[in-house]
């Protein structure tokens, strides 16, 4: 799969732009501020069918405007696909696959599995489980087209517990009266929690060789990382679980336990990544974890997926930059822990950089390469 087109009309801070991209790598050149990162958003969009840096669709239309449009036209199977997203200020957003409109966009998840690696990524070690949980969410909702269906269910009920608790803890009355409703949203969360369980836990245990592989490959095996999925059920069952903490719940007004407590644990060498790796360490964990990501997706979808690679230079030393380089470059790579082998892992690659410079060191590892320079919100390809 690839992306031969992005039409961008009142996109953040991109008024009109209509790109076509080569299909191995393309490169976004530009100042800080200058639009490089809306680029790629637009594209996450696409694959996602919502931002990943904004989190009101209003906050995606260009200041004064009212309407923006994305649309990107793919080659996917041999055959054309076109992909459109019409956001309008007070609107509902529009979302279509060729001339149809989805219904649920949750049913567009997975049709154009994609990565992407930015600096918010640090979020993913450093901030809570929530981020960690999205991680997961973003990666298995790809290939399990059940899941983020049983995931949004869960949520709703979720909230639905939890304001009933609320109203139970600020007005002091008793739960004797509301324990058939109370066990009506357990009812219908349980199997929803089990599920969503179920495909974390075997996510993390085929994932993790993964990440492993590809964190020796980019540190050359001079450091030992691990990846461990948490999860309170895993000791106990949900209606157990409910039954011994729905006092607490009724003291906190919200719902303590269950799969939306979930978390990963990363170490290095034993220890907890957040708290003894060094800014070079968590920088190449993310990536690995990033990277690890897609090649996971593409060993499982037999697709390889689009990968964004957002201004990640900065901080790597020489050698990492390299070893990242030739990987995402390579034609065939090995994982003897994963025990797999996969050919053409990336197929296409986007990335943004401050230094031209910069862009055209990478060339050198590609056959095929486009380069855009952005400029307060203008882009123009570099000839």
């Amino acid at each position: 799969m690839t992306l031969k087109e992005l039409h961008l009309l009142n996109y953040k801070n991109i008024a009109d732009a209509h790109l076509h991209f080569a299909d191995r790598l393309n490169g976004l050149v530009g100042l800080n501020g200058q639009g490089k990162t809306n680029i790629l958003d637009a594209i996450y969009l696409l694959s996602f069918t919502k931002s990943a840096f904004s989190a009101q669709d209003r906050d995606c239309i260009r200041h004064g405007e009212q309407m923006a449009m994305v649309q990107g036209v793919y080659e996917k199977d041999g055959e054309p696909l076109t992909v459109s997203c019409g956001l309008k200020q007070g609107g509902k957003k529009q979302f279509r696959r060729g001339d149809k409109h989805y219904q649920r966009l949750s049913d567009h998840i997975g049709l154009l599995p994609l990565v992407l690696i930015s600096p918010q990524d640090i979020g993913i070690v450093l901030d809570g489980s929530e981020v960690r949980r999205k991680f997961i969410d973003g990666t298995v909702s790809q290939y399990d087209p059940a899941y983020l269906p049983a995931l949004n269910s869960y949520s709703q009920l979720l909230q639905q517990r939890n304001a009933l608790l609320k109203q139970l803890a600020e007005n002091e009355t008793g739960a004797a009266a509301f324990e058939d409703v109370l066990s009506v949203y357990e009812q219908q969360m349980q199997p929803l929690a089990q599920k969503i369980y179920e495909a974390r836990r075997l996510f993390v245990n085929r994932f993790a060789p993964f990440f492993t592989d590809t964190y020796t490959i980019l540190s050359a095996g001079s450091e030992e990382v691990c990846i461990t999925y948490q999860s309170q059920l895993a000791e106990r069952s949900l209606p157990e679980a409910w039954e011994q903490t729905r006092r607490r719940d009724l003291i906190l007004g919200w719902t303590s336990v269950g799969c939306h407590k979930d978390d990963l644990l990363f170490t290095i060498g034993g220890y907890a990544v957040k708290q003894v790796a060094s800014q070079g360490q968590i920088k190449t964990c993310l990536l690995a974890l990033r990277l690890a990501q897609a090649l996971f997706l593409s060993d499982r979808t037999k697709q390889p997926p689009l990968l964004l690679l957002d201004d990640i230079f900065d901080r790597l030393d020489s050698r990492r930059v390299k070893r990242l380089i030739e990987m995402v470059s390579s034609e065939r790579i090995e994982l003897p822990t994963a025990q797999v082998v996969l050919n053409t892992p990336f197929s296409q690659i986007f990335l943004t950089d401050t230094d031209r410079h910069h862009i055209l060191r990478y060339d050198e590892a590609f056959a095929a390469m486009k380069t855009f320079v952005v400029s307060e919100g203008t882009v123009t390809e570099d000839n």
